[in-house]
């Protein structure tokens, strides 16, 4: 299980991140925003595979009607992921929000 605080960690080993609030919820910014909790427990990031997360874990990755606009944000409930997945997850937001991308 995956929580907001292996979010925090693992996003600050990301260079050039920083942390600052959005919409009252803690966020990480590359060049763009790559990642945010939506609400205590879930995560938003950004995937270029939203349909097929959703498609195959709906119960874990899902969007609401606000997330329709931006097809590569996909909301991650922590707690139906590990920290692998998660860290996964955020490299990948981490790419597409801008970042250089880390080996």
């Amino acid at each position: 299980m995956a929580t907001e605080e292996d979010v925090r960690r693992i996003c600050r080993g990301f260079p050039g991140v920083s942390e600052r609030p959005s919409w009252g919820q803690p966020a990480w910014f590359g060049k763009t925003l790559m990642a945010r909790m939506w609400e205590e427990g879930v995560l938003t990031v950004k995937s270029e595979e939203r349909e097929a997360l959703a498609g195959t874990a709906p119960g874990t990755f899902f969007w609401t009607p606000h997330h329709e606009h931006s097809p590569t944000l996909v909301l991650v409930l922590l707690d139906r992921i590990d920290v692998e997945e998660l860290d996964e997850l955020l490299q990948e937001s981490y790419r597409v929000a801008g970042g250089p991308g880390r080996s």
